[in-house]
């Protein structure tokens, strides 16, 4: 049975932040998309060396792609950059000095920061007054961005200092949703799994996940909905000015 709510976890991709919001600015700036910017770099730093047909750098990053979804969704983990990079170009049968594969990483672990994805809308404001009344918390899976690049984001937009935990795929080795992810939160909040009430836009991995282990989940269609209709979430949240309200709802019903 549900204890008292006194923690709050959110996802972060199409939760908190826009995903491929940043797309719109990078093609204003006349950039190329993430997707053929990502090859493009590798195909680069192998030029320095040694020259490489752009389409086998193509076809060897769709099969890593491939096999990172795979593992993402059958085995809840998530390659770090590094080690995708590293399947890359074993596929292309090379390899970079050990300072030229740092930089490679870089540029593509920090490409959301350099251009940043917005916010969702009414996100700061819900945040800001859960804040204070419940512990706050971020779970997140992380594909390209890590763990490090995330935090800088969220403290780019000046919302970081609400948090009291992060949980990120990278970092703690398993990915949503992974029980692990969801225990760890509660150690970090210093509360009881079945005290969180978790926020996201995917059913499996957001709702069900943190449900499994008797905490409660809310399901966010304010950026995507994907699948609301079907979801087994405890409520539904639709905008962000009614998220506090559903929250105390929640907690109010435990009583």
């Amino acid at each position: 049975m549900n204890g008292n709510i006194s923690a709050v976890t959110f996802d972060l991709w199409d939760t908190i932040i826009v995903d491929e919001s940043d797309e719109p600015k990078r093609a204003a700036r006349g950039l190329s998309s993430k997707f053929l910017t990502r090859r493009e770099l590798v195909r680069k730093f192998l030029e320095n060396h040694e020259p490489v047909a752009r389409e086998l750098v193509d076809v060897s990053y769709a099969a890593t792609d491939a096999a990172f979804r795979k593992v993402w969704y059958d085995h809840s983990f998530t390659w770090p950059v590094d080690g995708r990079l590293d399947i890359v170009l074993k596929g292309l049968g090379r390899t970079l000095p050990e300072g030229e594969m740092t930089e490679l990483v870089r540029l593509h672990e920090e490409m959301e920061f350099e251009i940043q994805p917005d916010l969702a809308p009414g996100i700061v404001d819900a945040i800001k007054d859960l804040h204070g009344r419940y512990k706050l918390g971020v779970i997140s899976d992380t594909i390209f961005s890590s763990g490090r690049v995330l935090r800088r984001l969220l403290q780019a937009n000046d919302i970081e200092k609400y948090f009291d935990v992060f949980i990120f795929s990278d970092e703690v080795g398993c990915s949503k949703p992974d029980p692990r992810t969801f225990l760890a939160a509660a150690k970090g909040l210093e509360v009881d799994i079945t005290e969180i009430v978790h926020v996201g836009d995917r059913d499996t991995k957001d709702i069900k996940g943190p449900q499994s282990l008797g905490a409660r989940g809310i399901y966010t269609t304010v950026v995507n909905d994907r699948g609301s209709s079907e979801t087994s979430a405890d409520a539904i949240c639709r905008d962000y000015a009614d998220l506090p309200a559903i929250v105390d709802s929640l907690n109010g019903a435990a009583s």
